[in-house]
């Protein structure tokens, strides 16, 4: 619970005209001058930084504007995640009517694997032979491949925001927000869409440096819903320039200028605006399920395309490939729980390692990052990919994975990523192993109290302190996500107004009415299950919420946890 600062939250609300609550969030941000949150509270294109403070920038605009001034055919190899497949689309569609000679190349998941591969990369240049080669969302591991392609007279930018480590591939530019290149650069939590918005931003400022009429007309403000679109879905921290990014992202995502997007929209049923959650649990998992499976060549013909009718073909196509990924999944993970749920003791386990060749590569990602939530342990969950096993990893705060497995290399076939994410390639007998060393390495990482999930909020507050206008407020937090989560609170020594009730068809939800004897106001405990469920005074945990229905607006409470009111005094909280 952070610790409360009434005086400085009265100051600063007063300075920016703001509620107290709001203005006590803010400082827990780490926001508490006015300057530092006014330009929170007001995210304008305006304070993004100069896209040349990035390292090898100069060097990729500079090699990219050759290859228009030759003509030259240039491939953008993207991934076929969101992040990829939106920054290729962005490449694609503001470049391609400047004057650049663009084609795209998605590798397929399952017969080409992830990332600039070799056999990827051979299979792109047999198909265009191509001069150029911007890897999108990869390549900064990939220092054979740009060798390799290196040897075929092929020129290499590499655009990515994984974790770059040891010798950097022999790019022309490696744009990469990890590598400072001796600068001080703003932009460290970019995704690769992001990039790619900084990339185009580049061209066109040095276009208009030098009077380019195209450069003049060029607005790339356009392609911003798309940089929403991957910066949400990338789960990237939701500050600093992704912030910005987002915010104007967003309302450009709202006026659903793409058909794709309106036909996406439609099939997902999404009846309202389109904010940080329809994106992450809506259209994110359609525009994935392709990739997931196969090759991302919907989604990304999806993005681009201008025509209705294609639009609403190809957003049902990917639709149906959402619900067979869905149904893979679930049967995946039912065993992989089960197997897990088996064999694990909390003492041994501090990371969690397991794999079968029976299980998808596509859904091992989703199916590692449930069972981390579950057991809050680092995951890594593998499927087969023929002699080798592919796995995806998902950790906790305190436990860098990527750096885990370059501690492992000797034991893998391939691996990268970040330290909360990571992609990894083994034999399969290499990993009862691998599975030892990560716990070896753990007990020396991990604190014990990091092995249980805790909840930060924001302070101690009253029931009667979330009226409409105080709640109203915190929506100026939006967007939230990873480094900006939504306004979490403590009630204390509340009951309850009248008996529980059971929502939902498996009746899985439970409303609670929640009073302090001021105020009464009704608590949604989602995922409730039938747990135990308060009988006395109890402290409360929850996100404050404007509900908006039939054009009226309350406000109402999700619940995140409670505990009797005397384990509170007992902990001496």
């Amino acid at each position: 619970i952070a610790e409360s600062s009434p005086t400085e939250a009265a100051r600063l609300a007063a300075k920016v005209d703001c509620s107290p609550l709001l203005a006590q969030c803010l400082i827990n941000r780490g926001l508490g001058d006015s300057e530092s949150a006014v330009r929170f509270l007001e995210p304008r294109l305006r304070h993004l930084e100069d896209p040349f403070e990035l390292a090898d920038m100069d060097r990729a605009v500079d090699r990219l504007w050759l290859a228009r001034e030759r003509q030259e055919l240039v491939v953008v190899f993207g991934d076929y995640d969101v992040d990829g497949v939106t920054a290729t689309a962005l490449l694609l569609e503001v470049l391609r009517p400047l004057g650049w000679r663009l084609e795209a190349y998605l590798p397929h998941r399952l017969e080409e694997g992830y990332g600039l591969t070799l056999e990827a990369a051979a299979n792109s240049h047999e198909r265009f032979r191509a001069s150029l080669v911007v890897a999108v969302d990869c390549g900064s591991t990939a220092h054979d491949t740009v060798t390799w392609l290196g040897t075929k007279g092929v020129d290499v930018i590499v655009l990515d925001h994984h974790q770059a480590v040891g010798p950097l591939p022999p790019a022309v530019a490696v744009v990469n927000p990890h590598l400072r290149g001796g600068k001080t650069c703003q932009s460290g939590e970019l995704c690769s869409v992001g990039l790619a918005f900084k990339l185009v931003h580049a061209i066109v400022k040095r276009g208009r440096e030098l009077s380019e009429p195209w450069a003049e007309a060029a607005d790339v403000r356009a392609s911003l819903d798309l940089v929403a679109l991957g910066t949400i879905a990338d789960l990237v921290p939701t500050v600093g320039e992704n912030r910005i990014l987002l915010k104007v992202g967003l309302e450009r995502l709202n006026r659903l200028e793409r058909p794709g997007l309106r036909s996406l929209r439609d099939v997902a049923q999404i009846s309202g605006a389109i904010g940080t959650y329809e994106v992450g649990f809506q259209l994110g998992p359609r525009l994935n399920a392709a990739g997931r499976l196969e090759t991302a060549t919907d989604a990304l013909d999806l993005l681009l395309t201008c025509e209705p009718s294609q639009a609403g073909l190809l957003a049902n196509a990917l639709d149906s490939r959402n619900r067979e990924r869905q149904q893979i999944e679930r049967g995946i993970d039912e065993e992989v729980t089960g197997v897990v749920r088996a064999r694990f003791n909390p003492e041994r386990d501090l990371v969690i390692a397991e794999g079968h060749s029976a299980w998808h590569v596509g859904v091992v990602g989703i199916v590692a990052s449930r069972l981390q939530q579950e057991f809050h342990r680092p995951t890594i969950i593998f499927g087969s990919d023929g002699a080798e096993w592919r796995g995806s990893g998902r950790s906790i705060e305190g436990f860098d994975l990527a750096a885990a497995l370059r501690s492992c290399d000797d034991l893998l076939l391939r691996h990268g990523g970040h330290a909360m994410a990571a992609g990894v390639r083994i034999r399969p007998e290499n990993l009862p192993a691998l599975r030892q060393r990560l716990n070896d390495l753990a007990r020396q990482q991990i604190r014990p109290e990091q092995l249980q999930p805790s909840l930060r909020l924001e302070g101690e507050v009253p029931l009667s302190t979330f009226t409409l206008d105080q709640v109203e407020q915190l929506d100026r937090l939006q967007p939230c996500g990873p480094g900006n989560p939504l306004a979490q609170f403590v009630v204390r020594g509340v009951v309850l107004a009248g008996p529980p009730q059971p929502l939902g068809r498996d009746r899985q939800h439970l409303r609670l009415r929640v009073t302090d004897g001021a105020l009464t106001l009704d608590a949604l405990w989602w995922g409730w299950a039938g747990q135990p469920v308060p009988t006395d005074l109890f402290d409360l945990a929850c996100v404050p919420q404007v509900n908006r229905y039939n054009q009226r607006r309350t406000v109402r409470l999700k619940l995140l946890d409670w505990r009797p009111e005397v384990e509170a005094a007992s902990c001496g909280t």
